[in-house]
């Protein structure tokens, strides 16, 4: 299976929704491709940011080159802010891959962009930032085995 390296650094998020009224906002974000739990992956908590948390923190995946020439493989980004009894749900960001991969080709294979967080179908308050870059195409079949990604047929339409 061919498939390419992506490396996603999620830098910071600003102006977004106060959902919590009387402690401070600690702000995480949990970051799948595809909706596929087996690669969720997820920030710590930024503690002194509050509505405008900075993670800068680089997040490695693989994904099947298939997952980048259609339009139904999505970087989905969830944010929510910690609490002890059960965690708030702020809004999140979600990106087809096929969009993200031609953006940063034009680019030379990188790029730092800037996407609305969304609750629900409607714009949220807040932008998230990130950036990322798409490795060489190769062919890894061992390597997606090996690391439990055999089913990727959710990635694509």
């Amino acid at each position: 299976m061919e498939c390419r390296k992506f490396e996603l650094t999620l830098i910071s998020a600003n102006d977004l929704e106060e959902v919590r009224k009387l402690f401070k906002m600690k702000v995480y974000a949990r970051v799948s491709i595809g909706g596929n739990q087996e690669t969720e992956k997820r920030t710590p908590a930024d503690r002194h940011g509050e509505a405008n948390p900075a993670w800068n923190l680089t997040m490695k995946f693989t994904v099947p080159e298939s997952c980048l020439q259609h339009y139904g493989a999505m970087l989905l980004i969830k944010l929510y802010c910690k609490r002890k009894l059960s965690d708030r749900y702020i809004g999140e960001v979600y990106v087809p891959m096929k969009e993200l991969f031609d953006q940063a080709y034009a680019r030379g294979g990188s790029a730092d962009v800037n996407y609305p967080v969304r609750r629900g179908s409607l714009n949220s308050q807040g932008l998230l930032r990130f950036a990322y870059r798409f490795g060489q195409c190769v062919d890894v079949e061992k390597l997606v085995l090996a690391e439990g990604f055999a089913d990727w047929s959710r990635c694509v339409d």
